[in-house]
């Protein structure tokens, strides 16, 4: 969306000027002025043929919900093609842009027409339920698909060739030439991303395009879920709440709701729904929701009891919620401050299966722990021991091998991670403040089996 806003707000395009590339882009809207219109079938004919652009221009459904106070998103003018201002651009700004561009003059052009063939062979010919089928399509007018492919390069001529049947005929024997079996076995909904959640958001009729961005950091910040790999993974808070909500508040938590809202909420911008009897019904609902919050709702400030009881006391443990995360904490406090950490998200059973790690200077097991600068390994040991591990440098296979002690006052050389990339640093900071970079050489590949050394790296 960063990216997006400086499009919007413009870029020195040299002897352009300051030139704003793209409309507003915090919309769902499908409408497109005539003026754009003109100029996208101008240029579509310059460029790719009168014979591939329709009799009339294509107009596409808006969604009810659309915001059509602006135009759909696309590129000011066509004058400005991605490639011919690409020096202008960052290589975020100029993918962003090519991509707006490219879907923009793909949308006022035919549809693309193939040839689709269907085989249908005979296993055993007394027996019909035996059959395979093999299908395949030759594209005969590529319409919009020749701005995508630009006139297809070797790799999409061997991808078509791919999807092309050999000449048949029918009654004709094949030779079985290989056959090759495959179990699947079924496999649960895979984790929302970032683009996922926003398509089922959209899909639910849930926030606007304005709204995503906020939505994505939103449940980041609270801590109500974790990103690990790319993809959203609840932690104990957002279970926790959405427990808690889902049961008190059941009718209102609710994608369909949630949708209903939206529409309401234009109905009353249009004028064909009276403002104070939308919140009338609203307010019924949710105070009798509330109303049985209080009495039944179950108290987690307290804490959330468990069946571990305190080391120093016997009182049982019970899981709180601090701003890193969840601990459990003694019920006797404040007569006993006991607390201890839980298990990171993902580390119960993920994690459980993996190879144990120790720290290599106590011996002790280190431990998956979570901070607001994302997960790390800690000794078990702590205090005594505060030793820690960046999870992707050890999956990198880096730091895995010893390093000569600091040159400058003898001590150990530990292993850090910074908005640069990996680095090592003198135990003896902030007496010693001297550092080594890691090669690239060493932290882009693992080491070799034999534990080779890694590659030298200057002194900073």
């Amino acid at each position: 969306m960063s990216v997006a806003q400086k499009l919007y707000e413009g870029k020195e395009l040299g002897q352009f000027g300051h030139v704003g590339l793209i409309t507003y882009m915090r919309t769902d809207s499908t409408r497109v002025s005539d003026e754009a219109i003109a100029e996208v079938r101008q240029y579509i004919t310059g460029r790719y043929g009168e014979d591939i652009i329709p009799e009339k221009p294509n107009v596409y459904r808006a969604k009810k919900s659309a915001q059509e106070a602006h135009e759909a998103i696309r590129p000011t003018s066509t004058e400005f093609d991605p490639e011919k201002i690409r020096t202008h651009l960052s290589a975020e700004e100029y993918n962003l842009y090519k991509m707006i561009f490219e879907r923009f003059v793909a949308s006022q052009m035919k549809p693309a027409l193939f040839d689709v063939t269907e085989v249908d062979v005979r296993v055993d010919p007394t027996d019909p339920a035996l059959t395979l089928r093999a299908s395949g399509e030759v594209l005969r007018f590529a319409g919009f698909l020749s701005v995508f492919k630009d006139v297809a390069d070797s790799e999409d001529d061997a991808a078509a060739n791919d999807k092309a049947l050999p000449a048949m005929s029918e009654g004709e024997r094949l030779d079985l030439l290989d056959l090759d079996t495959k179990q699947n076995f079924t496999q649960p909904p895979p984790r929302f991303t970032e683009a996922t959640l926003v398509k089922a958001l959209e899909e639910n009729g849930i926030g606007r395009p304005s709204t995503y961005g906020s939505i994505l950091t939103t449940i980041q910040t609270r801590d109500y879920t974790v990103k690990e790999d790319g993809k959203f993974k609840p932690t104990a808070l957002g279970s926790t709440v959405i427990k808690l909500l889902c049961h008190s508040f059941g009718d209102i938590i609710d994608e369909t709701y949630t949708a209903r809202m939206e529409e309401e909420l234009d109905e009353i911008a249009e004028g064909n729904l009276d403002w104070v009897e939308a919140l009338r019904e609203f307010s019924g609902k949710f105070n009798k929701d509330l109303a049985k919050a209080r009495d039944e709702m179950e108290h987690v400030k307290a804490g959330i009891e468990t069946e571990q009881k305190c080391e120093n006391c016997g009182s049982p443990m019970v899981i709180k919620f601090g701003r890193f995360g969840e601990f459990l904490a003694c019920s006797n406090y404040p007569a006993c401050k006991t607390t201890r950490e839980v298990e990171a998200p993902g580390s119960s059973s993920e994690q459980a299966d993996e190879e144990q790690i120790d720290c290599e200077k106590c011996g002790k097991p280190m431990k998956m722990k979570r901070s607001r600068f994302g997960q790390f390994y800690a000794c078990t040991g702590y205090p005594d021991c505060r030793n820690t591990k960046d999870p992707k440098l050890l999956k990198a296979g880096i730091g895995n091998e010893p390093q000569p002690p600091c040159e400058n006052c003898g001590k150990e050389m530990v292993l850090r991670s910074g908005r640069y990339g990996p680095f090592f640093s003198c135990s003896g900071y902030p007496d010693c403040k001297n550092t080594k970079r890691v090669a690239k050489e060493w932290y882009q590949a693992p080491p070799s089996p034999e534990g080779a050394a890694p590659p030298a790296a200057d002194s900073e």
